[in-house]
């Protein structure tokens, strides 16, 4: 090929860009007089408005970055077209690039030409998309059909993502800049950070197989820069970085914090190295044995939030753990639904010696993705605690990445999360009950796939956490007593480590039929660290919907289970043979008749002499007292070994 054929070729593969004139806009979205409804309060990151100045003439593309103009910079990206069933065809826009990717192909492409390419900022990005409108579109009210790509889970009532075409300037006619697929199709990489903690990137415009609401002008979302789906692509500017105007006033925008410098990839944690760690002394708590038998009354740890904690009316699927100070802290999910993308992560607080817990605060939340899944766990030996929660690509919870953050400050602060599974994938839904084994080894429960009859995999870390890797397979499996397979039988599960070595699970959903044809609960077992798995009846009973059990291995040697009985409700048994045998089981409650909320899937319940809460999502730790504290979805029970011995 000749040179002029070659910059033929080249100029074709090049960016088309609009010219977008130097003027202003006002920016987001009004405030409500009063925020009733949970679900106008996604809409709080984009007030109050704000009138900005865009006081230059820049270039933007006229369409996102499409498969054969991304692969002239990263050819071997091209093994990623139709990565599971999306953008394979030259003209359509590239996903599955991290915001880093997306900064590599803008240094590259001012390379070749000798003009500054970068990403739009989030004010460049919303001045053009809405190209002097002032409605919610920039198509006014309603979007063109052409626009609705609506393949997402709730669309269709179930947990699947359905392909849908992604080329570039084919759902409808540009907007008044000329611009194409402003709203939808992908969504697109901004250079700014989402908010002064510089965690996450801004991305905009929404993308196919989600929800109109999110494809708004003013619409913010964000994500992990690190992250790639099939949802986040991205379109170019060519203009000098904002600091290089002069005016970094003029882009400042409603929440957001400082932009980024090209190929910077600051304070992010590298696998294998610790980093952002507070160089202090971690001040330990003094524990005294507890003596005699315990068992408190349940109270709350779920509070009501204080203004400005934007918390929703379901809260449930804890994890908890004790701090090196004594304190108890404890995550949970709340949301509006549980397959929306307005999910959060909270977080409370038990103080060593406290009588109630703390308010609910913000602990983990990346925006407009749903967080199902959260898990904590504390090294004693360093005081570290490792936090693990999920990230989904967009609503439901089929598919979840993983991300890390690490404390060694008693959980007060964290470092930037860190994709340790970044495949958006089944298999990756974290439950509470992390262990550790004696060689040092972390094992992670996740559920195997969304549904309530599956298995669950292990994920382990032989690096405290930097690295992980997924045991077994993620199948939708037949569960057959006495058979075996790459999960546990059951969801929600949860697992200890054997004297010999190998790990006990007990899981949700699934029932087998023991010697005597009773349905029961399976337990499995692995010898391989949960490659492979084993099945067979135990002597519980089977539990479902609302339910989760807790596994655990006391610091006095035996292994507990809290699991519930059809008529009971909660209780728990102790094996003190390595699960070969169980103690009568004990209904948690002593005695007193009280009438107690449960919350979530809960709901009212009577606690007394023979019954116990009938639901929850448990979880539970054992501090150096002695003490065991259980949550549920909403509750709070502390008892010790000899009170279950009783």
């Amino acid at each position: 090929m000749n040179i002029l054929s070659l910059f033929i070729v080249l100029q074709s593969l090049l960016p088309r860009a609009a010219q977008i004139p130097a003027g202003s806009f006002v920016m987001g979205s009004p405030a409500p007089a009063a925020i009733e409804k949970e679900e106008d309060w996604f809409e709080i990151d984009e007030c109050p408005q704000k009138e900005v100045s865009i006081p230059y003439s820049f270039y933007i593309g006229i369409t996102e970055v499409t498969n054969a103009q991304y692969e002239q910079y990263d050819p071997a990206h091209k093994a990623l077209r139709g990565k599971q069933g999306f953008s394979s065809g030259d003209d359509e826009a590239v996903v599955f690039v991290s915001w880093h990717d997306a900064m590599g192909y803008c240094r590259w492409l001012s390379g070749i030409t000798g003009q500054t390419w970068r990403l739009p900022t989030e004010a460049e990005w919303e001045y053009s998309c809405r190209a002097g409108t002032t409605t919610p579109f920039s198509y006014g009210d309603t979007l063109p059909e052409g626009l609705l790509k609506l393949n997402y889970p709730g669309f269709h009532n179930d947990h699947i993502f359905r392909p849908v075409p992604l080329r570039v300037a084919q759902g409808a006619a540009p907007n008044a800049f000329g611009l194409y697929d402003m709203h939808g199709n992908v969504e697109e990489w901004c250079l700014d950070w989402y908010d002064d903690k510089e965690y996450y990137k801004v991305t905009r415009g929404g993308s196919h197989s989600t929800e109109p609401r999110f494809l708004r002008s003013a619409a913010r979302s964000a994500a992990i820069p690190e992250d790639c789906s099939y949802l986040i692509g991205f379109r170019v500017v060519c203009a000098p970085y904002p600091d290089e105007t002069g005016t970094p006033e003029a882009l400042s925008v409603p929440g957001a914090g400082k932009n980024d410098s090209p190929g910077t990839n600051k304070g992010i944690p590298v696998p294998g190295k610790k980093q952002n760690e507070p160089a202090r002394r971690i001040k330990r708590a003094k524990w005294n044995k507890v003596k005699g038998p315990v068992f408190e009354t349940p109270i709350p740890y779920i509070l009501p939030a204080p203004e400005g904690v934007v918390m929703y009316h379901h809260n449930h699927e804890p994890s908890v753990t004790w701090c090196p100070n004594g304190d108890l802290l404890a995550i949970w999910f709340s949301c509006r639904s549980e397959n929306d993308r307005e999910m959060t992560v909270l977080c409370s607080r038990f103080p060593k010696g406290g009588k109630q817990w703390t308010a609910p605060q913000p602990f983990f939340d990346v925006p407009d993705r749903n967080m199902t899944g959260c898990s904590l766990i504390q090294n004693e030996a360093t005081g570290e605690i490792i936090h693990l929660g999920g990230v989904e690509a967009s609503g439901w919870w089929r598919n979840l990445a993983i991300a890390m953050r690490r404390s060694s400050d008693n959980g007060k602060t964290w470092t930037r999360p860190v994709l340790v599974n970044k495949e958006h994938d089944v298999g990756n839904q974290l439950v509470a009950g992390m262990i550790k084994t004696r060689e040092g080894v972390l094992v992670q429960v996740c559920d195997a796939h969304p549904g309530g009859v599956a298995g669950s995999v292990v994920h382990i870390s032989r690096d405290s956490g930097y690295s992980w890797e997924r045991r077994g397979d993620p199948s939708n499996l037949t569960f057959t007593e006495g058979g075996s397979g790459p999960d546990i039988a059951g969801i929600h599960a949860g697992v200890v480590e054997l004297a010999d070595g190998r790990l006990m699970a007990f899981g949700r959903g699934v029932k087998l039929k023991d010697e005597s044809g009773v349905m029961r609960m399976p337990v499995s077992y692995s010898s391989d660290l949960g490659n492979t798995w084993t099945w067979k009846a135990s002597p519980f009973p089977p539990i479902g919907t609302g339910q989760r059990l807790v596994l655990m291995r006391l610091r006095e040697g035996p292994i507990m289970i809290v699991s519930f009985a059809p008529e009971s409700g909660m209780f728990a048994s102790l094996s003190y043979d390595e699960g070969e045998s169980w103690t009568e089981p004990k209904t948690l409650t002593d005695g007193r008749v009280m009438q107690l909320e449960g919350g979530a899937w809960t709901g009212s319940f009577t606690l007394d002499a023979s019954h116990s809460e009938p639901k929850g999502y448990l979880a539970a730790t054992q501090t150096p007292d002695g003490i065991i504290h259980l949550l549920s979805s909403l509750n709070h029970y502390r008892f010790n070994l000899e009170w279950l011995q009783e």
